[in-house]
C-alpha cells in the first residue's frame, strides 16, 4: 500500500493515480467521488459496465479526461502498515499488578500528534517515490501489467442463491401454512370443549405459543444463500511474485481455564494446528489465555513451543490435513495416497515417534500436577509461581515463539506464541470468558495489533489449514468487506456416535438457520470459529454507513431513494456522510484528518478516549490504526510492561469495556450478545462453509452433560431477555437492524420460555386418557379439512426445507426429538434459574456429578451423571405410559364405541413418548439400569399429580346431583 495522499482504488487496492502532470488526483465519478483507478475504469467499460459502482451514475468519457476535480480526502493505511508486527519482544515478564508508569497517567495527546506527523512525512516521501518510480517504468511494461490488474480486480467470492425451483415452493408453503394456521385458530377459539374447558383453554394457549415460535424460527429463513470463495484470486491480488505479501495479519485467541477439566493435550493440539496454518508466518500470532493461572498450562505450552519447531515444517512440507497431530495420526486412511515424496514415510514415522515422546512429557506434567505441594509450585529458577492462588495473582505474559532467534529446525521463522494470564484480585468482577477475551484484545493490540482476530475454544482445532484464507476472501475484498464485522464458520465435531442420539452436531441450526440468516444481515456469533474485524470489536460503526441524523425518524423507510446531492467541497461530503456523534468516543476514524481543529480537539481528547478504552496511551494509539500495525511511537522495549498494564484487574473500571466495546458482559452466552450489538450498529456478518470443515471440536455426547450444556445456553438467553439488550426493545433508534434479523435474535432469547407450554402440552395426552376427556370437540367436515391441511403443511415445509438445505431426514428427526427433550428439562430449569438470578439475585447451580463409565468407542455416550434436570422428562414419560395403559383399560371396559376417541388420545401420547425415546435410552444406559433416585422422584411426582387430580376432579360440577350420586356409587356409599 502506498501511504501518500492519493486515495486507494476500491477494486484493485492500488493507488488511484494522478490525472495529469499537475499532480491532480484522478476522479472516476464526480457525483459521489468513489475512488477507482483509471485501469479498473477501462476494464469496467470494456466489460459493458459503464456506471459508477456506488451511485450508478453513468461515466462521462469527456470528464474522465478532464482534470478539473481532485479527491481531497486521504485514506487510511492498508496492508503495508497492517503487516508491521512488533516481533522484537523475546523475554518473560511476570510483573506485579501494582505496576504504574513512571509518570502516572501520561498525557498521550502529544504522542498521537507526533505519531501523525511521522505518518505525514512518510506519506510525502512515499508519494514522491511512487511518482518517480511510475515515471521510470517503460510504457511496454505498463501495458503488460494491465491484464494482471484486471484479473486482480475480480471479486474474491460470490453468492450462490438457492435455486428458484427449490426456494419458491418453500416460500409458497410458508404462506399457505400461515393462512391455514389462522383458519385453524379461528376454529379452535370459536369451538370450545364445554366438557373439558380447562384442558381446551390450556391446549389453545400452548398451540398459539407454538405458532408464534414457528413464525420467529421460520421467517428468518426466507432468503437462504450459499457462498463460494476464490482462493486463487486472493493469492493473485495480495501475494504477487516479487512483491511483499500484503495479506492482513491475524491474531488467534485461545481460551482455557482449568487444565484438569480441559486437558493440556487438547489445548496443545489446538495451538499446534494454529501455528501450522497455511498463512505467512509473519502474519500469524497465537495468544493463549490461561484464566486459571496454572503452572501446568504454562509448562505444557513451553513443551508445545519446542515440539512446534519440528511439527510446523513437517506440516508445510507435505501439506498434511488436519494439522493437529493427535487427529492427524489417529485418522483411518491411506496416508500414502497422493504422496510422491520418497522421504514422506520415513519422516512421518519419525514425526509420530517425536509426538509420542512429546505426549509422554506433557502427561508427566499432568501427573505431577495432580498433587499441589504445600508451599505451592516453584519455577525452574526457584522463585514461587505467581499463579499459586488462582483468585489472587498478578498478570503474566510469556512470549514463547516468534521473536528473534527462535526458528524451526529448518531455520525458518515461526508464528508468534504468547502465554497470557490476566491479573486476578479478590473483590473484582472478572466476567469469566468474556473478560478473558477482552484482556486478549488489549494485549494483542499492544504487541501485534493485527486488524483481524480469530477466536477458538481450547478444544476446537484448525481442521482446514486454508480456513484463514477463506475468511480473507470476504474481509479483504474491497467491495464485500467494508461493513463485515465477522466471518462465522460452522461448528463441526469429532467423537459423536453415528446416530447422533442427542443432536450434538446441531445440523439443523448450522446448515439451515445460519444459511437463512446469511441472506439477511448475517449469522449470529456462536462463540468459536469466528474471524473478527478488530475495529468492529472497538465499537466503531462501518466506514460506509451514513449517519442517521437525530432529527430524522428512526422508522423512516430504508428503501427511499436518495436525492442527488449538489456539488460541494469533498471534505464536506465526507463530513456529512460518515461523521458520528462527536460527544461519543464511538465514531468512525476513517476521515479524522478532514475535521477542523475544533472537531479534532473533541475527537482526540484524553478524557473521551480514556473513558472508553482505559488508561493506556499505547493501546489508544493502536485503536487509531484501522488497518493494524504497532504505532511508530511505541517503544518495543516497553511493550511487555504496557501489555501487563492493560490486563490489570482494575483496568476496565469506569470504561466502556463489556458495555459497548469488546465482548459484552451480562450473560453467560456473551457470544449472542456481542454479535447482536455489532449488527445493531449497522455491521453485517458472513457465513463461510468451505468443503473441508474449517474447525472441529469436541462435544459432550452423554445425556447429562448434553443437557447441562443446553441449560447454560438457555440460561444465557433468559439473562439477555431480562436485560436492557433484549432484541424486543433494544436498538430501534438507529434503525440499522433488519426486521427479519430482529426476529431471529428474538427467537434466540425467547425459546427457553417454550418449555412451559411444551410441558403442559406433553402432559395433556395423559390427562385426557386418565379422565376420558379430550381437548378437541367432535370434528365436522370443515374442521377435518383444517386439521388435515395443517398436518400436510407441516410435513411439506419440512420436506422442502430438507431439500434446499441438503441435510438428511435423520438429522432433522434427531433435532425434533432433542427439541422436546431439552424443552421439558434444561429449558425449564433455565427459565426459573434466570428469574431467580436476575430478579432475586439468587444464583442456583445445578451440579452434575459423575457415576461410572464404560470403556470402548463412544464410551461417554453411556456415561450417566445424576442431575435434577432429569426429573421432569422422566415424570412426563411415566405419566404418559400410565395414561396409555389406563386408556386401553377403559376402552376394553366400555366396548367398541370407545375405541374411536381412544385413537386420537393415544396418538398424542405416543407422539410424546416417541420424542422422548432417546432420553429413555439415555436413562437406561448400556446395562439398562436407571438410577433408583430418578425412578423414585418420578413415581412420587406422578402419584402426587394423579391423587391431586382425582381429589380436585375439575370436570364434575359441585352442584350436579347426578354427579354426586355417581361419586357415591364409585365409593360404595
Amino acid at each position: 500500500m502506498m501511504e501518500s495522499g492519493v486515495p486507494i482504488c476500491n477494486i484493485c487496492g492500488e493507488q488511484v493515480g494522478l490525472a495529469n502532470t499537475n499532480g491532480e488526483v484522478f476522479v472516476a465519478c464526480h457525483e459521489c467521488n468513489y475512488p477507482v483507478c483509471k485501469t479498473c475504469i477501462d476494464y469496467e467499460i470494456k466489460e459493458g459496465r459503464n456506471a459508477c459502482l456506488r451511485c450508478a451514475t453513468p461515466y462521462d468519457e469527456n470528464e474522465q479526461e478532464s482534470t478539473n476535480h481532485a479527491i481531497v480526502a486521504s485514506h487510511p493505511d492498508t496492508a503495508q502498515d497492517a503487516g508491521v508486527h512488533a516481533r522484537t519482544v523475546s523475554f518473560v515478564s511476570t510483573v506485579d499488578s501494582e505496576y504504574h508508569d513512571d509518570t502516572g497517567n501520561p498525557i498521550w495527546k502529544n504522542r498521537v500528534e507526533s505519531w501523525k506527523e511521522k505518518k505525514n512525512k512518510k506519506k510525502k516521501n512515499q508519494s514522491k517515490a511512487a511518482v518517480q518510480e511510475a515515471a521510470e517504468v517503460p510504457p511496454e511494461q505498463q501495458m503488460e501489467e494491465k491484464p494482471q490488474l484486471a484479473d486482480a480486480a475480480e471479486p474474491l467470492s460470490r453468492i450462490i442463491p438457492v435455486p428458484k425451483s427449490q426456494i419458491t415452493p418453500y416460500r409458497i408453503v410458508i404462506i399457505v401454512r400461515l393462512i391455514v394456521l389462522c383458519l385453524f385458530f379461528h376454529y379452535r377459539v370459536t369451538h370450545p370443549v364445554e366438557s373439558a374447558y380447562p384442558l381446551w383453554f390450556i391446549s389453545v394457549f400452548c398451540e398459539i405459543w407454538f405458532a408464534f415460535s414457528w413464525v420467529l424460527d421460520q421467517f428468518p429463513k426466507w432468503s437462504p444463500i450459499n457462498r463460494e470463495t476464490y482462493l486463487d484470486r486472493l493469492s493473485a491480488r495480495y501475494e504477487r511474485e516479487g512483491e511483499p505479501c500484503q495479506l492482513a495479519p491475524v491474531d488467534f485467541f485461545v481460551s482455557t481455564v482449568d487444565p484438569m477439566k480441559e486437558p493440556p493435550m487438547i489445548t496443545a493440539n489446538t495451538v499446534l494446528s494454529i501455528l501450522a496454518v497455511d498463512y505467512p508466518v509473519e502474519k500469524v500470532s497465537c495468544y493463549v489465555s490461561d484464566d486459571g493461572g496454572s503452572m501446568l498450562t504454562f509448562e505444557s505450552l513451553a513443551e508445545t513451543s519446542d515440539f512446534a519447531r519440528k511439527w510446523v515444517p513437517f506440516c508445510k512440507k507435505f501439506s498434511i490435513e488436519p494439522r493437529a497431530p493427535e487427529f492427524y495420526f489417529t485418522q483411518k486412511f491411506d496416508y500414502l495416497k497422493d504422496k510422491v515424496q520418497p522421504s514422506f514415510v520415513k519422516e512421518r514415522r519419525a514425526m509420530k515417534r517425536e509426538y509420542e515422546e512429546y505426549k509422554v512429557r506433557v502427561n508427566a506434567l499432568v501427573a505431577k500436577a495432580q498433587k499441589t505441594p504445600e508451599d505451592g509450585w516453584t519455577m525452574a529458577d526457584g522463585t514461587p509461581w505467581p499463579g499459586n492462588n488462582s483468585r489472587d495473582h498478578p498478570g503474566m505474559i510469556q512470549v514463547f515463539l516468534g521473536h528473534s532467534g527462535v526458528h524451526d529446525i529448518e531455520g525458518n521463522e515461526l508464528p508468534r506464541l504468547v502465554y497470557v494470564s490476566r491479573e486476578k484480585r479478590p473483590g473484582y468482577q472478572h466476567h469469566k470468558k468474556a473478560g478473558a477475551e477482552n484482556a486478549l484484545i488489549r494485549v494483542s493490540a499492544v504487541l501485534t495489533n493485527a486488524p483481524y482476530i480469530l477466536n477458538l475454544d481450547c478444544d476446537h482445532y484448525v481442521n482446514n489449514s486454508k480456513a484463514i484464507r477463506e475468511a480473507m476472501c470476504f474481509l479483504m475484498d474491497p467491495q464485500v468487506g467494508r461493513d463485515v464485522c465477522y466471518v462465522q464458520f460452522p461448528q463441526r465435531f469429532d467423537g459423536i456416535d453415528k446416530s447422533d442420539r442427542y443432536a450434538n452436531r446441531n445440523i439443523v441450526f448450522f446448515d439451515v438457520n445460519m444459511k437463512g440468516l446469511d441472506g439477511i444481515q448475517g449469522p449470529v456469533y456462536v462463540g468459536t470459529g469466528t474471524v473478527f474485524n478488530r475495529q468492529a470489536l472497538y465499537g466503531y460503526s462501518p466506514s460506509n454507513l451514513p449517519t442517521i441524523h437525530k432529527s430524522s425518524s428512526s422508522f423512516s423507510c430504508c428503501c427511499r431513494r436518495k436525492k442527488p446531492a449538489k456539488e460541494k467541497d469533498l471534505t464536506e461530503v465526507y463530513r456529512e456522510a460518515k461523521r458520528e456523534d462527536l460527544n461519543s468516543a464511538i465514531f468512525n476514524l476513517r476521515e479524522i484528518e478532514n475535521y477542523d481543529d475544533h472537531e479534532r480537539s473533541l475527537l482526540i481528547s484524553q478524557m473521551s478516549f480514556e473513558k472508553t478504552f482505559g488508561m493506556s496511551s499505547v493501546f489508544i494509539e493502536s485503536t487509531l490504526m484501522e488497518n493494524g500495525g504497532v504505532p511508530d511511537s511505541a517503544n518495543p522495549s516497553t511493550l511487555i510492561r504496557e501489555a501487563i498494564h492493560v490486563i490489570g484487574c482494575g483496568y476496565e473500571e469506569k470504561t466502556a469495556w463489556g458495555k459497548e466495546i469488546g465482548w459484552i458482559y451480562g450473560s453467560v452466552t456473551e457470544d449472542i450478545l456481542t454479535g447482536f450489538k455489532m449488527q445493531c450498529r449497522g455491521w453485517r456478518s458472513i457465513y463461510c462453509m468451505p468443503l473441508r470443515p474449517a474447525f472441529k471440536g469436541s462435544a459432550p455426547i452423554n445425556l447429562s452433560d448434553r443437557l447441562h450444556q443446553v441449560l447454560r445456553w438457555a440460561l444465557g438467553s433468559v439473562e439477555i431477555f431480562l436485560s436492557r439488550h433484549c432484541p424486543l426493545w433494544y436498538g430501534f433508534g438507529g434503525g440499522r437492524l433488519k426486521w427479519l434479523q430482529r426476529l431471529a435474535y428474538t427467537n434466540t432469547i425467547v425459546y427457553p420460555f417454550t418449555s412451559l407450554p411444551l410441558i403442559a402440552y406433553c402432559i395433556l395426552p395423559a390427562v385426557c386418557l386418565l379422565t376420558g376427556k379430550f381437548i378437541i370437540p367432535t370434528l365436522s367436515n370443515i374442521a377435518s379439512i383444517l386439521f388435515l391441511g395443517l398436518f400436510l403443511s407441516i410435513i411439506v415445509t419440512s420436506v422442502l426445507e430438507l431439500r434446499w438445505s441438503g441435510i438428511g431426514i435423520e438429522d432433522w428427526w434427531r433435532n425434533e426429538q432433542f427439541w422436546v427433550i431439552g424443552g421439558v428439562s434444561a429449558h425449564l430449569f433455565a427459565v426459573f434459574q434466570g428469574f431467580l438470578k436476575m430478579l432475586a439475585g439468587i444464583d442456583t447451580n445445578f451440579t452434575v456429578t459423575a457415576k461410572a463409565a464404560d470403556d470402548g468407542e463412544f464410551a461417554d455416550l453411556y456415561l450417566f451423571k445424576w442431575t435434577t434436570v432429569l426429573i421432569p422428562p422422566t415424570t412426563i414419560l411415566i405419566v404418559n405410559l400410565v395414561g396409555v395403559v389406563a386408556g386401553f383399560s377403559d376402552a376394553l371396559n366400555k366396548g367398541y364405541e370407545a375405541w374411536g376417541p381412544l385413537f386420537g388420545k393415544v396418538f398424542f401420547s405416543f407422539w410424546v413418548i416417541l420424542h422422548l425415546y432417546p432420553f429413555l435410552k439415555g436413562l437406561m444406559g448400556r446395562q439398562n439400569r436407571t438410577p433408583t433416585i430418578v425412578v423414585l422422584w418420578s413415581v412420587l411426582l406422578a402419584s402426587v399429580f394423579s391423587l391431586v387430580w382425582v381429589k380436585i376432579n375439575p370436570f364434575v360440577s359441585k352442584d350436579d346431583p347426578s354427579a354426586m350420586v355417581q361419586n357415591c356409587i364409585d365409593m360404595d356409599c
